[in-house]
């Protein structure tokens, strides 16, 4: 027999399709200046140069999605927070994934050392603070703490069924964060602490759920549409016994919440990828990852560029 015949057809989960908006982008953009110069009146130039560090940072990822096909690929900009590239595909590739991830970080870095090159040969006061604000913005970008690019590419070295590995990481990135907020007074980064908080719960919560499938020999590791309808009826079932609050909600709704039960089913799952990248290629990215952050501060320390110039014009 056709295992349908045993277990109930899942329900569907339309795919919401979402073009790039670059309107959408652009109002975000204005409504990022307005908010910043809102706050600081007096810092226009610096706004405009943190878009353009940002933008392009931002762009590298965007183009990068593309290429390799991802789906509902969008970029938007945070007041006072900074910005993102968004998109999604139903199956990666640990090579593209290297790849997309650092395409914003790396070409900023090293736009920031040709303009500090640059800067020292013109000896241009407003080059040289742009090129620092690109080497500082992707630097920090570039360490190993969720969710910067760093910590995603940390966490993309790792192979293996992942949730525990996860979980302490995001933990850690939480308290690092937050730490990091008290020692500099930044109510906004130990904010962005609190708020990994909140993803915390979450991995916590699909480490207990997967931990559960994995005893009753339940592969989740797949897309919706190609998970089998015997692994949908039991990753149902344990994500209802393990979350209260769904369970709370069952009871006392009168509908048919299929469509919500399959959502939390999604959610579970964890989208194929394919570990394309051999472990010579970790180690090469690493060395370049070390030698890239640690060469703009080898020159700035080094006889080999003189900045004195700058600090006497202040």
């Amino acid at each position: 027999m056709e295992e349908h015949e045993y277990y109930p057809e899942k329900p569907f989960i339309e795919k919401v399709k979402v073009e790039s908006n670059w309107g959408l982008t652009a109002f975000s953009i204005v409504l990022f200046v307005g908010v910043f110069l809102l706050v600081f009146n007096d810092q226009l130039q610096f706004v405009l140069f943190l878009i353009l560090v940002l933008f392009i940072h931002e762009m590298g990822h965007y183009a990068f999605m593309k290429l390799y096909k991802y789906e509902n690929v969008r970029m938007l900009f945070i007041p006072l927070m900074g910005a993102f590239v968004q998109g999604t595909k139903d199956k990666y590739s640990q090579k593209q994934s290297f790849i997309v991830v650092s395409a914003g970080p790396f070409p900023g870095l090293y736009i920031g050392i040709i303009l500090l090159f640059l800067s020292s040969i013109y000896r241009l006061d407003w080059l040289l603070e742009l090129s620092f604000l690109f080497l500082f913005l992707n630097i920090i970008n570039l360490l190993p703490i969720d969710p910067l690019d760093g910590g995603q590419l940390f966490k993309l070295m790792v192979n293996r069924k992942r949730d525990l590995f996860l979980l302490i990481f995001a933990l850690l990135s939480s308290f690092t964060l937050i730490g990091f907020g008290f020692v500099i007074n930044s109510l906004l980064m130990i904010g962005f602490g609190f708020i990994m908080a909140i993803k915390i719960r979450g991995i916590q919560r699909n480490y207990i759920i997967r931990k559960k499938l994995d005893e009753l020999n339940v592969n989740y590791v797949s897309t919706y549409e190609e998970l089998p309808n015997r692994s949908y009826a039991l990753i149902r079932d344990v994500v209802i016994d393990e979350t209260s609050a769904l369970r709370k909600y069952l009871e006392i709704s009168d509908e048919s919440n299929e469509d919500v039960l399959a959502s939390h089913v999604n959610s579970v799952l964890i989208a194929p990828i394919s570990f394309d990248v051999s472990k010579l290629t970790k180690i090469l990215f690493i060395l370049f990852w070390i030698i890239s952050v640690s060469f703009p501060f080898i020159l700035v320390l080094s006889d080999f560029m003189n900045f004195d110039w700058y600090f006497e014009k202040l």
